[in-house]
């Protein structure tokens, strides 16, 4: 958890983990979670799904002036519950089924009749294979790696 996380208040920390989550889902993983919903709500459209383009920002080295290093293609969706809780997502890329599904979730878990079934059935597997991967990739990586040493000579 960053420094910025830890400052804010538990259900703002938990509301940006979700949002993030929900953008690196796949539509697969939406759409089971969408499936095993028993109680689907009644969603309406407030914006969206609609794709554009946003400036993808940059720094050279830790302290450099920022730079617009180019666009990036990135669909948003806000979707309204029949309870008026509204949900809010974007995502890269130009997939419109996934950022209303992500819309649909991040309302969802607001709301806390429905916020165990978000967590236990979509945000947690998420957070698994993420781990899964950043491990795999970890792994691979690891096996690449050279220690360089310096071989000392006995005139020392």
């Amino acid at each position: 958890m960053s420094v910025a996380e830890q400052t804010l208040p538990t259900e703002q920390a938990g509301r940006r983990r979700c949002a993030s989550l929900l953008a690196v889902a796949t539509t697969d993983e939406l759409r089971a979670a969408w499936d095993a919903l028993k109680d689907k709500p009644e969603t309406k459209p407030v914006r969206g799904p609609e794709t554009g383009l946003v400036m993808v920002r940059g720094r050279i080295g830790g302290g450099g002036s920022p730079f617009n290093l180019g666009e990036a293609t990135v669909t948003r969706a806000t979707i309204a519950l029949a309870s008026g809780t509204v949900g809010h997502a974007q995502a890269l890329g130009t997939d419109k089924q996934k950022a209303k599904l992500a819309a649909i979730f991040d309302a969802l878990w607001q709301e806390d009749a429905t916020r165990d079934h978000v967590e236990n059935v979509l945000l947690a597997p998420i957070e698994h294979r993420i781990a899964t991967e950043n491990r795999a990739k970890a792994e691979e990586t690891a096996a690449t790696r050279v220690d360089f040493f310096t071989m000392v000579r006995g005139e020392d």
